[in-house]
């Protein structure tokens, strides 16, 4: 491990105990003002309305990503694979930043604050700064991070369907929303993954963790991700955002962090991110504080959209939302926007402010990123086709739901 820390960092981590910060370098990075802004972005965004415990930050979770990627190393050294301190310290890197991109509120506002950017472009952009600041040595982070290095597995480690990242999450989401169906035994996991021909595999006596694993994340997308009322809550968020964009484009004069107006003044895309440094900057100044605070002050607008879809923030009010199977068919909106339009006395130019239908999706597991199983005899077979493992066949079919947000009432 290249460099040893003067004195050694420990950190009290409530899911995994003590978590050590193993090199000076990563303990640089920690404390550079880029990855201190992830304790000001909660890792599940608006999740806290329906279980109040889920206050725990992105910060919380790459640090706890770290420590489960250095026990994850460690094991497999221990089972005879060859992995050099610099490659070590390089995935423990690359896994401490893979959220280094994410925004306020994280996947809520990548379409509406920004434009169609998903957060791990950003996360390379970042990681690219970080390593003009840091004379490269984040060279093999990168390598590994955008899966270019030549041992493949460590980007699998970083981003795949058992990846890291996942087994942090599902764990420590587990943890602070109280949502034990969606315990997964990590620990177990990890002791049972080796690397064959350059692959992350998982032995064959882990396959009832794999298939464990596997159905506590669909069950967390269901009760936790994709909740109803988050998902409601979020559709407020996003409109709230895109009305504040339409009144600052258009007449100016919000009040809001010089930050946050910057983005809500323009729409940026990611070559805008790539050819102006400094607009990198501004987009790392922004976190979920910027947001609430200016819901506190949009409150007092004389603009009645925001200042009903603020104050709705502020009190819990949220769109009732309905959730179910089937789509709704284009009468059925209709009646559900001519009765929403007629309770709340709006026009119908507001109406999509505060009415919203479309769909959302969950997939456990994909067949096109495979998650492989060594067998006894030294196969290496796709986890779906192990044979007594019926209910992998079926998680990887994609339910998808259809909703309908709509406000109950204006705040007058």
């Amino acid at each position: 491990m290249s460099g040893t820390l003067k004195s050694r960092k420990i950190l009290n981590d409530p899911v995994y105990g003590f978590i050590t910060i193993p090199s000076e370098l990563i303990f640089s990075i920690i404390d550079h003002p880029y990855f201190q802004r992830l304790r000001r972005i909660k890792q599940l965004g608006l999740t806290d309305f329906v279980y109040p415990g889920a206050l725990h930050t992105r910060f919380h979770h790459a640090i706890g990503a770290m420590h489960l990627m250095s026990i994850t190393l460690d094991n497999l050294r221990h089972k005879g694979n060859e992995i050099s301190d610099e490659e070590y310290e390089a995935a423990l890197i690359a896994i401490l930043l893979h959220d280094i991109g994410h925004g306020p509120f994280s996947h809520a506002l990548e379409f509406s604050l920004l434009q169609n950017i998903p957060h791990e472009s950003i996360s390379l952009l970042v990681i690219e700064e970080l390593n003009r600041e840091f004379d490269g040595q984040l060279d093999l982070a990168i390598q590994i991070f955008k899966d270019q290095y030549e041992r493949k597995f460590f980007h699998q480690l970083v981003s795949s369907q058992l990846d890291i990242d996942r087994l942090d999450y599902l764990q420590r989401d587990c943890f602070f929303t109280g949502v034990s169906e969606g315990t997964i035994g990590a620990d177990r996991i990890i002791k049972m993954m080796d690397i064959k021909n350059d692959q992350l595999v998982v032995e064959e006596k882990g396959l009832y963790s794999i298939e464990n694993f596997l159905s506590a994340r669909r069950l967390m997308y269901w009760q936790v991700y994709l909740h109803k009322t988050t998902v409601s809550a979020e559709k407020m968020l996003i409109n709230l955002i895109t009305r504040a964009k339409e009144i600052q484009q258009t007449r100016g004069k919000l009040k809001a962090t010089d930050e946050l107006l910057h983005f809500l003044e323009n729409d940026f895309r990611l070559y805008d991110f790539k050819n102006s440094p400094d607009l990198l900057k501004i987009f790392l100044g922004l976190d979920d504080y910027d947001i609430w605070g200016a819901v506190k002050l949009w409150k007092n607008e004389s603009d009645y959209i925001l200042r009903n879809i603020s104050e709705m923030f502020l009190r819990r009010k949220l769109f009732k939302i309905t959730l179910r199977n089937e789509e709704f068919g284009e009468e059925e909106l209709e009646v559900l926007k001519k009765k929403t339009m007629k309770k709340l006395e709006i026009p119908l130019n507001d109406l999509h402010y505060f009415f919203t239908h479309g769909s959302i999706s969950n997939y456990a597991y994909l067949t096109k990123e495979r998650i492989y199983i060594l067998t006894k005899k030294g196969q290496i077979i796709d986890v779906a086709q192990a044979a007594d493992l019926p209910n992998i066949k079926a998680m990887s079919k994609i339910v998808k739901k259809h909703y309908v947000c709509q406000a109950k009432s204006l705040i007058l």
